[in-house]
């Protein structure tokens, strides 16, 4: 059966905020949190991934589960969810979500960690034990059927493991450059140093602190490596590929924070290491932060947007890329989520204002680009962020009018 859920909106504010359609909600002792979305236009499909909790709680985690979204008649209709059976370990929660699309073998790539039994971060980075496992499943049929798990974490990360607390994968997208090389954005909560045998780690930001890094493949997907940490402290993260007017690759990194701001960098070696990571004082983190997403699509043709915007001038740009950006806005709570657009990439301070795109709750979101339009899966509620996750569709005209 096909599931046409109506679109919620605001009638308070209709005009400002796009229709929102519920993919996942909370209801029957189940929790679906930790969006994640791709779109594949080779089939002119969107996945749309989430975890099933049999509570809010991060350790109460258990499987992952899947819409698929497909035009039918001019409209977009999703599938009923499915579980991903085969995205599991034995006595392990699967978590984190994060696919990718392989162009030239037509392959998804879904990576995700299975975490042993209940044991939560927390529980990972107090005793310096990891209980994380690097995974993914395959579809070559837009998402119908998925292969069954591989586990990377012996053979890329190797003997490195024993200095990690604890890791993830994304949440969120993964991209593939223009050289084809595949990028999953991940980060460690890595052991800088141990106090004493007998206490084997104390939970110490100055000794346990977390770094973002990449995992990459340069052959379609049939082999992995692990990129460099990004020295500065960050977290959950998102990366896209910059295009500069000489055709030069840049790889951003977008990156969770504690310390109010998002904290970005760029790559010049497609994420092997990351260079000067700075602040983003205009890309503002909740106390403890929140996830956010990020998404590189070509500068518009100047033409077509001068005719929709005469009066702006702005498309002039330094890269043949832009970002975009979704993430709550609020500097106090998660809340209010927003897109912010940055026509000048590879300058510090070039993000606009956020166009809003729930008011309310908010909380992990995951941007793609389909055709000429937008769209974002986002956790969202009324009186909480983890009631729901909703599919909202935007056009670039939208936040170049806010």
């Amino acid at each position: 059966m096909i599931d046409s859920m109506a679109s919620k909106s605001h009638p308070e504010a209709q005009l400002a905020l796009p229709a929102r359609t519920t993919l996942f909600q909370q209801k029957d002792g189940k929790t679906y949190r930790i969006p994640a979305l791709i779109y594949i236009s080779d089939g002119q499909t969107f996945l749309a991934f989430a975890e099933e909790r049999s509570t809010p709680c991060d350790s109460d985690a258990k499987v992952l589960v899947m819409r698929r979204g497909s035009l039918q008649n001019g409209s977009l209709k999703w599938s009923p969810a499915q579980t991903l059976s085969s995205a599991c370990l034995p006595d392990h929660r699967t978590m984190n979500p994060c696919p990718v699309y392989e162009r030239k073998s037509k392959t998804i790539y879904l990576f995700f960690v299975c975490i042993l039994g209940n044991a939560s971060e927390y529980d990972q980075i107090s005793t310096g034990r990891n209980q994380a496992r690097l995974c993914y499943v395959t579809s070559t049929d837009y998402g119908q059927n998925w292969s069954q798990l591989t586990d990377l974490t012996n053979s890329v990360i190797g003997d490195d493991i024993c200095n990690w607390a604890t890791f993830a994968v994304g949440p969120g997208h993964g991209i593939q450059m223009k050289s084809g090389r595949l990028i999953i954005p991940a980060y460690v909560y890595y052991i800088h140093c141990r106090c004493c045998p007998f206490n084997l780690m104390l939970f110490n930001r100055f000794k346990v602190r977390p770094h973002a890094l990449s995992f990459y493949s340069n052959d379609c997907g049939i082999t992995w490596q692990m990129g460099e940490k990004i020295p500065m402290e960050s977290c959950e993260c998102e990366m896209a590929e910059i295009i500069d007017h000489a055709d030069k690759s840049h790889l951003y990194c977008n990156a969770r924070s504690t310390h109010g701001y998002r904290v970005e960098a760029l790559s010049a070696s497609s994420g092997t290491h990351f260079d000067n990571p700075h602040v983003a004082q205009k890309l503002v983190e909740p106390y403890r932060g929140c996830q956010g997403s990020v998404l590189s699509f070509p500068v518009p043709e100047p033409s077509d947007e001068a005719e929709k915007n005469p009066n702006d001038c702005l498309i002039q740009s330094d890269t043949k890329t832009w970002l975009l950006y979704s993430h709550p806005t609020n500097k106090k709570k998660r809340k209010d989520l927003g897109v912010y657009l940055n026509k000048s990439p590879l300058k510090t301070s070039g993000w606009g204002r956020p166009w809003i795109v729930h008011k309310g709750p908010s909380g992990y979101s995951d941007l793609t680009q389909c055709g000429e339009q937008f769209a974002c899966l986002m956790e969202c509620g009324e009186k909480s962020e983890i009631e729901e996750i909703a599919f909202v569709e935007f056009k670039l005209s939208d936040l170049m009018c806010s």
